[in-house]
C-alpha cells in the first residue's frame, strides 16, 4: 500500500460515539478534516447501540433526550465539515510512517494516512456475542456472520436473521428484497426493534414474503463451513430443522477493548492514560477523549468527553497547521467560525 493509494486526511477519529462525534466539531472549526471509524453500522456508539430510547438528563442546556436523539443532534451539528464515515469497520492495525503520519487500516480493508489520531472508542470495540450454539465457529467467517459489510453478499441467499433487535429487523428488511428467502427465528414473540420495523415484518410475513419462527436455535448442521439447516425447538418442546444456506446472528454486543490494546500504547487497565492539558497519549500526536481514557478525577460523563475534545482540537491545530497561529474564538461572536457553520453574516 502505498501514500497515493491510502486516503489522505487530517485526522482519523476511532470511535463515533458522542465524543467523536463532537471532536469532528472542534476539529472542524479549527480546519481539520475527519475520517471516522466505527464497527457499528451506524454513529451513536453506547447512546444508539446500547440505549437507544433511554432518556439522558445530563447534557447541558437539554433537560432530556435519548441517545438517538442526542445522536441525530450532534451528527446534524457536524454536517458543515462533511467527515467521511466508515461504518461497520474495526480499526485493526497502527503504523507510523516515516513521513511521521499514521496508517491505519481496518478489518474492511480500509486504508488511511492522517497526521493525528482520536481514539474516542468508549470502553473499547464492540464485539459480537457469539450464539451458544456447539461447534459454530466452524462456520464463521464462512456462512454464519455477525455483521454485513456488502448486502450482495447476501443476494439469492436462503438466509436465516437469528435475534429480535434492530440490528435483526433492520437488516431482515433491508436483504429481504435481494435474498432468496429470509426466516427471521426469535425465541419469543416479542421484539425489541423498533415498533414501524416489526409493522414491516409481521406485514411481510403475512404477505407470505418472509418467514418467522419463534423458537430457539438448538444446533447448527453442515460440513466445511457450510451450513445446510439449524435445529429449532419451541415453547412446546416441538423440534424441527430450518434450511438455510447463510445465518446472519444478533445476539447483542460486548464491549472490548480490541485491536487498540495492541496499538502500542501506554495502557493503564486496560484504559489509556492521557495529560489533561490536550489529552495525547504517550505517543505525540495520538489523542484518547471519552470514557477510554484515564487521568486524576477523570468521570465517565458525556459532558466531560465534549470538554476534552475541545482541548484535544486545541492541540491538533498546532500538528496540523505548524505555520498558522492559534486563535481561541467564541462562536457567538467569530465570523469566521460563523461562517464554516453556515450561519450570521458570513453565511454561503
Amino acid at each position: 500500500m502505498t501514500e497515493s493509494t491510502a486516503i489522505q486526511t487530517d485526522a482519523v477519529i476511532i470511535g463515533a460515539g458522542p465524543a467523536g462525534l463532537f471532536a469532528v466539531f472542534e476539529l472542524g472549526i479549527n480546519d481539520i478534516k475527519c475520517h471516522v471509524i466505527d464497527i457499528l453500522d451506524k454513529a451513536g456508539g453506547q447512546c444508539a447501540e446500547l440505549y437507544p430510547e433511554k432518556p439522558i438528563y445530563d447534557i447541558p442546556a437539554v433537560p432530556v433526550c435519548t441517545g438517538t436523539e442526542l445522536t441525530e443532534r450532534l451528527m446534524k451539528q457536524i454536517e458543515p465539515f462533511s467527515p467521511v464515515f466508515h461504518l461497520g469497520q474495526m480499526a485493526e492495525k497502527l503504523t507510523k510512517l516515516q513521513d511521521g503520519k499514521w496508517r491505519i487500516e481496518t478489518d474492511a480493508g480500509t486504508v488511511i494516512d492522517a497526521r493525528i489520531v482520536v481514539i474516542a472508542a468508549g470502553g473499547g470495540s464492540f464485539t459480537p456475542k457469539r450464539p451458544p450454539i456447539k461447534d459454530i465457529e466452524a462456520y464463521e467467517g464462512k456462512s454464519v456472520f455477525y455483521a454485513v459489510r456488502k448486502k450482495e453478499s447476501f443476494r439469492d441467499k436462503n438466509l436465516i436473521v437469528a435475534g429480535g433487535g434492530d440490528s435483526a429487523l433492520d437488516w431482515a428488511l433491508n436483504l429481504q428484497p435481494i435474498a432468496k428467502r429470509i426466516t427471521l427465528i426469535h425465541r419469543r414473540n416479542e421484539f425489541r426493534a423498533a415498533p414501524d420495523s416489526v409493522a414491516k415484518m409481521r406485514a411481510l410475513v403475512e404477505a407470505g414474503k418472509m418467514d418467522l419462527k419463534i423458537a430457539n436455535i438448538t444446533a447448527i448442521n453442515g460440513a466445511d463451513g457450510q451450513v445446510q439447516s439449524l435445529s429449532l425447538i419451541d415453547d412446546a418442546k416441538n423440534t424441527t430443522n430450518v434450511a438455510c444456506d447463510t445465518v446472519l446472528a444478533f445476539y447483542g454486543l460486548t464491549m472490548k477493548l480490541g485491536p487498540v490494546a495492541n496499538f502500542g500504547l501506554t495502557l493503564q487497565d486496560s484504559l489509556i492514560p492521557v495529560n489533561t492539558a490536550d489529552f495525547e497519549t504517550s505517543e505525540p500526536t495520538i489523542f484518547a477523549i471519552g470514557d477510554i481514557n484515564v487521568y486524576p478525577g477523570k468521570m465517565k460523563l458525556i459532558l466531560s468527553a465534549f470538554h476534552e475534545a475541545a482541548l484535544m482540537a486545541r492541540k491538533a491545530f498546532l500538528y496540523i497547521h505548524p505555520d498558522k497561529r492559534y486563535r481561541f474564538q467564541y462562536t457567538t461572536s467569530s465570523s469566521d467560525i460563523q461562517g464554516k457553520l453556515g450561519v450570521g453574516k458570513n453565511a454561503a
